[in-house]
């Protein structure tokens, strides 16, 4: 008895038939399958796998019908999920998601309103799930090509509202509204301002790092140097509070450093700085794929500073780490130009 009150539970079979008969182009038959998983799957134990059930037998049957070229059906059978969910905002979301984006692949005019509806929903009222920011991203997709200047003032007036001010998608719509200022709307100064905000106002957001990065881009663009540094260094900083922590390394990491040589050098004129901030590049980051970028860039430094000696060594650095760099041809020129041994 014992072994039997924890065996498969009943509706499963339901679920796996309605799978198979939809894989096999019985659309009727698998329709069928899924409406009784989602009535038997209720009295599946614990609750927690009934729930889990319960959701791919709801969300099984519009799939079934957008693989079978039923669109429509499709988009309605998604739409109606959300009020047969019983409070699962994971499964809301999701449906209401997936309506969305096939409202918007049809790229008609007239579904063109409902699509963007659905979408604006998944972040409206589901913020925490994890589709908000998925959506939010098929918005920004497709509305900067449309109307970037409406979708910005959308972007504002939810970026600014209390109820969205604590959720999971609040640093997504910042994130969003400075890729448009930066990229569409031209707005350098105001794009800066969000992505700085991102770090300070959600430092366990994941585009924290990529918005320090992008500050830092946007500064170059400003022509304030000094204000990439500074961005460039805070980047950097993570580093060794990652290293302490045993965390991860942001991808940007090497990029950041490589750039702050350069622009101590090339923008500040600041020459022994940048010699630094290009030899902690293979120190620091031993896999990177910017060692070879690091090495000429010292040698090109240490050769401005009339330190042929240095010069010479960091491109024999090179040409060992590296024999086919792609700087290989101009290390060579500038060894031939210092005479190196």
């Amino acid at each position: 008895m014992a072994l039997g009150a924890c065996s498969a539970p009943a509706n499963l079979p339901d679920l796996a038939a309605a799978e198979h008969l939809a894989d096999a182009g019985d659309l009727n038959g698998a329709l069928a399958a899924y409406r009784r998983a989602q009535v038997s799957c209720r009295a599946i134990k614990p609750p927690r796998r009934a729930r889990t059930v319960c959701a791919d037998a709801l969300l099984g049957e519009p799939d079934a019908l957008d693989r079978a070229g039923r669109t429509a059906d499709a988009i309605t059978a998604y739409l109606v999920i959300p009020a047969r969910a019983a409070g699962d905002p994971t499964v809301a979301a999701t449906a209401t998601y997936r309506a969305g984006r096939l409202l918007l692949r049809a790229d008609r005019p007239d579904q063109t309103v409902a699509a963007w509806t659905a979408l604006w929903r998944v972040i409206t009222d589901y913020p925490d799930e994890p589709l908000a920011a998925d959506a939010l991203a098929a918005l920004l997709a497709d509305g900067r090509t449309r109307d970037p200047h409406a979708l910005a003032a959308e972007l504002t007036k939810l970026s600014h509202a209390a109820a969205l001010a604590h959720t999971t998608v609040a640093d997504n719509l910042a994130w969003s509204l400075a890729d448009l200022d930066e990229h569409e709307l031209a707005d350098l100064p105001a794009a800066r301002a969000l992505y700085d905000r991102i770090p300070v106002e959600f430092p366990a957001s994941g585009l924290r790092d990529d918005a320090r990065w992008r500050s830092a881009q946007v500064s170059l663009a400003l022509h304030d140097p000094p204000g990439a540094l500074t961005r460039l260094r805070g980047l950097l900083a993570t580093r060794e509070v990652s290293y302490m922590v045993g965390s991860y390394f942001s991808i940007w990491l090497d990029d950041a450093q490589l750039l702050l040589g350069q622009v101590l050098r090339d923008d500040l004129h600041d020459l022994p700085g940048a010699a630094a901030a290009f030899r902690r590049l293979p120190k620091d980051y031993p896999a990177s794929v910017l060692r070879d970028d690091a090495l000429y860039e010292l040698a090109a430094t240490l050769a401005l500073a009339h330190d042929a000696p240095g010069a010479c060594h960091a491109i024999a650095a090179l040409r060992a780490l590296e024999p086919e760099s792609k700087y290989r041809a101009r290390a060579d020129a500038l060894a031939a130009e210092l005479a190196c041994r």
